[in-house]
């Protein structure tokens, strides 16, 4: 059997597609993988992948300035060329664009499709809620309790997240790592990787802090900085270098793909942004120190492998959203000091466990696993006992059922005991939906009955109210987008009123637990 897994985002996303692809394996298929053809290098880190099929998606859009059917062209040929040298027994789609939806609507003529799918009308048809969520969340940074890697597994239709491996690396590539990091000085006790990039310059880290942190790692465990990022990315180092005075191995712009996920398993621990490298050492097994500012947040993007810590600064604003300007002139970007990271670094490296880390201006968490596969994050600082850790770990318990289509009206969760603010702020616009909700099920009953063109209307106008009452409480935003998609793709009254009745028991739930 093959299985082609379609997965049309960039390095660090194409990644997360690693336990998938492990799984699917297990499962006894061959694997192949489309991605953009500049990102096809990336698959060369994958395990397990028998084909890459890069979609030449710069080309399709170069030709669409001509010609609309030179496009079509180039389309057809490529889906062609797929299906002769790997026709595939079921396709998973993990990209929601259209452009996506549409190639895995072409490529599965013959066969199953799992994940973001596209009926024959040209409307969603996605094969799984995780798929719709995964949407939202995507479009809500901050909303997911869910790391991505578990979000991608449930979307393929696959119960219990494998292990995020990637592949080995090659034998000439561990000599190539090995060269690249023998010019050390005498009394190196070892390397200590520096990521100081990110796809953002508000997410990144200051190269200040870097220095700092460079410093102490050398005078008091004698670890050489190790400069990692793009050729793009190098005036960063320099910076960093010209602000210390230690010593350090710079291979910035000077590694391929392979030879820095070699490089990356002879370190001790990499210090990082949220970024691909972070990603490709997650997968490598290389401890991991990640800093996620601005939009950044661990419980959706942090690294998919255990006992590595992430920082966030203690900041009620974080994380921020996507296209709003920071009116705190982005204040957390100074909130996480050098001294905590080396802190935490320092305890790792000599006693092999993270430190405690309260009161240091910072949510420190350690990546783990729950009794499902999920990845997930235990509180290093004292956070557990706030209302947003609470709310997340409420999340995840009522979101993972929900979106399972389990009966939440027997559910129970009575670990947190949220502050009375919390319970007002979010009270208020649970009733409000579950009152509405309660209203439209019993208008979808008359409907079904007798369909009234006036009652019609109301029913539609409340339908948009509760996506606005959602809306307006940031916690509950990544539901109203949720409810608006899903009402989007309801064909006939007897699946709204099923969409009506989940919500009413989610909302049910979760009002029950906050209290």
């Amino acid at each position: 059997m093959k299985a082609l897994v379609i997965n049309l985002t960039r390095f660090g996303d194409l990644l997360q597609t690693q336990p998938v692809i492990s799984a699917l394996t297990v499962q006894g298929y061959d694997v192949g993988v489309i991605c953009l053809k500049n990102f096809s290098g990336t698959t060369r880190l994958l395990r397990d992948v028998q084909v890459t099929l890069p979609l030449p998606g710069a080309a399709i859009l170069a030709s669409l300035d001509r010609d609309w059917r030179d496009a079509l062209h180039i389309y057809e040929t490529f889906c062609s060329e797929v299906e002769s040298a790997f026709s595939p027994d079921l396709v998973v789609n993990l990209t929601p664009s259209i452009s996506a939806r549409l190639l895995a609507m072409r490529l599965s003529k013959r066969c199953g499709v799992r994940g973001f799918a596209m009926d024959s009308f040209g409307f969603n048809a996605d094969t799984t809620q995780w798929a719709g969520f995964l949407q939202m969340a995507s479009a809500s940074r901050g909303s997911s309790p869910f790391n991505v890697v578990d979000l991608f597994s449930r979307v393929a239709g696959i119960e219990r997240p494998a292990l995020f491996s990637l592949a080995d690396p090659e034998p000439q590539d561990r000599i190539s790592a090995l060269r690249l990091l023998e010019d050390y000085p005498e009394g190196c006790k070892g390397f200590i990787g520096f990521q100081p990039g990110a796809s953002e310059d508000r997410r990144r880290w200051p190269v200040a802090r870097f220095s700092e942190l460079g410093e102490m790692i050398w005078e008091e465990l004698k670890r050489v900085p190790v400069l990692l990022g793009t050729e793009s990315e190098k005036e960063l180092g320099r910076r960093i270098i010209e602000k210390g005075s230690f010593p350090y191995i710079d291979l910035m712009g000077r590694t391929s793909l392979p030879e820095l996920a070699a490089v990356l398993r002879k370190l001790d621990l990499l210090v990082t942004n949220d970024t691909g490298t972070m990603h490709l050492a997650a997968g490598s097994g290389t401890p991991i120190a990640s800093v996620f500012l601005a939009t950044a947040q661990p419980w959706d993007t942090g690294p998919a492998a255990e006992k590595c810590i992430c920082f966030e600064p203690d900041l009620p604003c974080h994380p921020c959203s996507f296209g709003v300007e920071c009116d705190r002139k982005n204040e957390c970007r100074e909130k996480i000091s050098a001294k905590a990271v080396f802190d935490a670094v320092k305890s790792f490296i000599n006693a092999n466990r993270w430190p405690q880390m309260q009161n240091r201006g910072v949510r420190a968490y350690l990546t783990g696993r729950d009794s499902l596969g999920f990845m997930s994050l235990t509180s290093l600082s004292g956070h557990d006992a706030t209302d947003r850790f609470k709310w997340i770990s409420l999340q995840r318990e009522v979101y993972r059922r929900f979106l399972d289509g389990e009966d939440l009206s027997k559910f129970s969760f009575d670990d947190c005991a949220f502050s009375g603010e919390f319970v007002t702020r979010l009270s208020v616009p649970l009733s409000e939906c579950h009152n509405f909700l309660f209203l439209l099920s019993k208008q979808a009953m008359i409907l079904k009955a007798d369909p009234m063109e006036k009652l019609k209307v109301k029913f539609l106008a409340n339908f948009q109210k509760i996506q606005d009452i959602l809306s307006s409480c940031s916690e509950l935003s990544v539901l109203s987008s949720l409810w608006e998609l899903e009402s989007r793709g309801q064909d006939s009254m007897d699946s709204l009123v099923r969409q009506l009745d989940r919500y009413l028991g989610l909302i049910n739930a979760l009002s029950s637990s906050v209290k």
